[in-house]
């Protein structure tokens, strides 16, 4: 789905799974200024929606969910996971409840193949389960944001900022309203540094939540069963995750950024070490310049000195080994 606001002034087209909203508008870092001083708004309109109404919406996502949501007060935002019966994470699903319906937005071309386990979950709940990406659009606004907020939008309010479901028919007339728009890639650069974990990203076939540091966030311990359940309690209580998620500063001096799947290894072990964990997002930051989210095994020395293929790097913990 194309995104209108890729007529903008400047805009460059987001490729990959991003692909049909703007990766920047021209000036990357300053759209990161922006984004970080709380101005601008940021166009996720490829981002699935899918919405859940009925009066047993809530116990019946509590029973399917990682999170406690059986008593989810009216307007406030969580995340939650849905997971494999071994515990590996499926879906990620960014959630608030308008005290009639939970609206959720989940990654770009996932919502299909999550509206369709939600449907084969139904058996006698009283709920509806409906993809709604052809009619809203994820729209972002910052931390600090003053932007106003049309009336009868639902609005996920987050630490990070504001996420928005605006009708997808009003997303050309809002953005002239409010900007200036700014692109994918400082979104993406500000979500590094906060060490956000993105479903497709920092996730692979066989990622469980501690290892991206989900588990309070998205994964509530204390609430009843769901699928996947016993592998999180293991880990929890008996075990550690077999890798970690880390935060690396890369050398500045190298003109390329190491992409996503570029294998790391020890420094002292030489180009020919072995592999002990790959780049998962990398990106330029306004301040802090090239740096990177990462999978590393859980036994990787804090102090341990690390290369991304031949770019120096070094790592600031996230998970706890």
């Amino acid at each position: 789905m194309k995104s209108p606001l890729l007529s903008l002034p400047g805009a460059v087209p987001a490729e990959g799974v991003d692909e049909g909203v703007a990766a920047h508008y021209g000036d990357l870092f300053r759209e990161q200024r922006a984004l970080a001083e709380g101005t601008g708004f940021v166009d996720l309109s490829h981002r699935g929606v899918v919405s859940v109404t009925g009066d047993d919406r809530l116990s019946w996502l509590h029973l399917l969910l990682t999170q406690h949501v059986s008593d989810l007060p009216t307007g406030q935002a969580t995340e939650a996971l849905i997971l494999s019966a071994h515990g590996h994470i499926e879906h990620a699903l960014y959630l608030v409840d308008d005290g009639t319906t939970v609206w959720a937005h989940v990654e770009p071309g996932t919502q299909g193949a999550l509206v369709a386990y939600l449907e084969s979950m139904k058996f006698f709940n009283r709920v509806d389960v409906a993809d709604r990406t052809d009619e809203f659009a994820v729209v972002h606004l910052p931390a600090g944001s003053i932007a106003e907020v049309p009336e009868g939008v639902v609005v996920r309010e987050t630490p990070y900022g504001r996420d928005l479901f605006l009708p997808r028919a009003d997303l050309e007339s809002y953005a002239e309203k409010s900007g200036p728009a700014v692109g994918l890639l400082a979104y993406e650069a500000l979500r590094v540094e906060q060490h956000r974990p993105r479903l497709g990203f920092e996730t692979d076939h066989r990622t469980i939540p501690h290892e991206l540091g989900w588990i309070g966030t998205a994964v509530h311990l204390q609430k009843g069963c769901y699928r996947g359940q016993e592998t999180v309690a293991r880990v929890q209580n008996l075990g550690k995750p077999p890798r970690r998620l880390v935060f690396l500063h890369l050398d500045g001096s190298e003109v390329h950024l190491p992409p996503a799947g570029t294998e790391i290894r020890l420094a002292d072990e030489g180009p020919d070490g072995r592999k002990i964990g790959f780049v998962t997002t990398s990106v330029r930051h306004h301040e802090l310049g090239p740096v990177a989210l990462a999978l590393v095994k859980r036994n990787v020395p804090l102090d341990a000195r690390l290369v991304a293929d031949t770019t120096a790097a070094a790592q600031e913990v996230v998970v706890e080994p």
